[in-house]
């Protein structure tokens, strides 16, 4: 007797992708169930990045289907397609750039920037087409944590080239400047020079522009909420109570300028001694998972206060593609699947589907 379809989608129902939170029919990820005899082939296409858990799907999905009856072969095809999100309804995505997520903390020092060139990293790793955008002028540090020392050039006189670290295409006012050179500007001139980075940087066919702000919810951050056509953002903590204070203020802040919160990182989570291997958590416990519970946003992940991830950092080669097969580059891929698989569940962007209306007097 051969297998029928409903068998197949009622055995693929029965794994739920952790990253969606729900059965592949569900999501609409399953997009083909080819029944020929006793061998079934599906195919399944997932609108967020995640080559290091096609495995999983693949193996899931064979096992539920195979202990069918009447099923001796099973053939799993794993694919992604990343589309545009809806942005603030006062804007429209940019050209060459599909989505925008903005990586913001409400106070410095909580290792906001090197999780946004990780995170970048890792959406990479999976898969998707990424940048990443400097937008802290007054302390540009992705050109060091990405290894460029060249400058950009410019092949129209009018627009930049964007460097190129480790397969991302980057921006930042530090590749223009000398590394001691102070940026003594006030905030207007600051969100006119981040408006030119991003608009005239000729940003190639990217999935993902991965924005690194300034610390803080001042003007200028601000000010780039309203201009920017940001698809989600991203909140980075430590758990001690005056880090939570602040980014509890920067999550507000994407609220009111309809900004969804895609979900928060905890870092610098847990000390783990590189002698004895003792955890002891310096900063406090659990308080990015409580203020995520609190806002009902989506903890993305907590990461180690570990030595190596500052190091890599300040040698040009971050965690994620100093070591791949890494703790923290695990780490940090995890949290990639997870905010990408978020903003893939949001609303699409369908103005790029519309012909231009044009009417003419004849």
């Amino acid at each position: 007797m051969s297998v029928s379809q409903q068998q197949v989608e009622e055995a693929i129902a029965k794994f739920i992708d952790p990253y969606l939170e729900k059965d592949l029919k569900a999501a609409n990820a399953v997009k083909g169930i080819d029944i020929n005899g006793t061998e079934v082939a599906i195919k399944v296409v997932l609108g967020f990045p995640a080559k290091g858990h096609y495995a999983k799907i693949t193996d899931e999905l064979t096992k539920l289907v195979s202990a069918l009856d009447g099923v001796d072969s099973v053939k799993v095809d794993v694919s992604q397609d990343i589309v545009a999100h809806s942005v603030q309804s006062s804007l429209k995505p940019l050209e060459g750039i599909k989505n925008i997520i903005a990586v913001a903390s409400g106070k410095g020092g909580v290792g906001k920037s090197t999780t946004a060139v990780n995170l970048a990293l890792a959406l990479s790793k999976e898969g998707a087409n990424v940048g990443i955008l400097d937008a802290d002028i007054y302390g540009p540090s992705i050109p060091r944590m990405l290894g460029i020392t060249d400058k950009p050039e410019s092949e129209d006189g009018k627009t930049l080239s964007p460097m190129m670290g480790h397969g991302m295409q980057a921006m930042s006012i530090g590749f223009m400047i000398d590394d001691e050179t102070p940026m003594i500007w006030r905030g207007p001139m600051v969100t006119q020079a981040l408006e030119q980075l991003l608009v005239d940087t000729q940003w190639k066919d990217l999935d993902y522009l991965v924005i690194d702000l300034p610390p803080g919810t001042g003007d200028v951050q601000l000010t780039l909420a309203q201009k920017v056509p940001v698809s989600g953002a991203v909140i980075v903590t430590t758990p001690q109570d005056i880090a939570l204070l602040d980014a509890r203020k920067g999550l507000k802040m994407f609220e009111k300028v309809e900004v969804p919160v895609l979900g928060i990182i905890e870092n610098m989570s847990v000390h783990i001694c590189s002698e004895c291997g003792h955890a002891e958590p310096i900063f406090g416990q659990g308080g990015g998972e409580r203020m995520s519970e609190d806002y009902d946003v989506d903890f993305l992940g907590a990461l180690p206060l570990d030595m190596a991830i500052r190091t890599s950092g300040d040698e040009g080669q971050p965690s994620v593609a100093a070591d791949e097969n890494g703790t923290v580059a695990s780490i940090y891929r995890e949290i990639a699947r997870r905010t990408a698989a978020k903003l893939a569940s949001q609303a699409k962007d369908y103005s790029s589907k519309f012909p231009n209306i044009v009417i003419e007097n004849n």
